[in-house]
């Protein structure tokens, strides 16, 4: 194994692991925005509200991340000219089909926490006379939110690992990073090694964040000891 094609390749890499945590970082942001209301609109009885959430969830939830990247990037110019636009950007077209991705995995997320919610909450804020919005601002969504921590951080590790299709559609992120330093060098092992112990390194930390997230916002929910 030759370290020295690492060192020397190391601003590469650093260059790709910016490129990696702005377009996931933007792409999650962007999601959860977009999820939360997709997530009450899936609750809603109302058909016209929750049959719209469910095709949307449904479609991309069931088709892979990296056909999605490709009909984005590849057959917008089949509707509209894509020339001298944001579509004809391999970033931005990478930005908008992870922020669907990821904000249809997350709005099903948030729909089962609001199920899972005790009634007891959502009774009591009838009681207290608090419209359908109020208790939805006040009560419904920070206590879902709270308990979904859990599993949005494993939506969160899933779109830093479902990012590497980034770098088929031109764009250097560490993925795309590793091919670069493998196509100069002939090194795969060493290209691809430098880029896992990267994906690594930024999974570690972002469990971690939410360890401490998880501590802090679910300390009620402990048992007394």
């Amino acid at each position: 194994m030759d370290f020295s094609l690492i060192l020397e390749s190391l601003p590469i890499y650093l260059d790709g692991l910016w490129t990696t945590v702005w377009l996931v970082g933007s792409a999650l942001i962007l999601g959860l925005i977009v999820a939360i209301p997709l997530g009450v609109a899936r609750n809603s009885p109302n058909y016209l509200f929750n049959g719209p959430s469910w095709a949307f969830i449904y479609f991309f939830r069931g088709t892979p991340l990296l056909v999605q990247l490709y009909l984005i990037y590849y057959g917008m110019d089949q509707f509209f000219p894509v020339k001298d636009t944001l579509w004809e950007n391999a970033w931005f077209c990478a930005l908008v089909a992870f922020v669907l991705n990821t904000s249809a995995y997350t709005a099903e997320i948030i729909r089962g926490a609001i199920n899972g919610l005790p009634k007891g909450e959502v009774e009591a804020a009838k009681a207290y006379g608090m419209s359908t919005f109020k208790t939805y601002r006040r009560i419904i969504l920070p206590s879902a939110l709270r308990r979904a921590l859990p599993a949005y951080s494993n939506e969160v590790i899933f779109m830093l690992h479902g990012s590497a299709v980034a770098g088929i559609v031109t764009i250097v992120d560490l993925t795309g990073a590793a091919r670069l330093v493998n196509s100069r060098y002939y090194a795969p092992f060493e290209s691809f090694l430098t880029a896992g112990l990267f994906y690594m390194a930024l999974t570690f930390i972002i469990l971690g964040c939410f360890k401490f997230a998880e501590k802090r916002f679910l300390a009620y929910m402990r048992p007394l000891s």
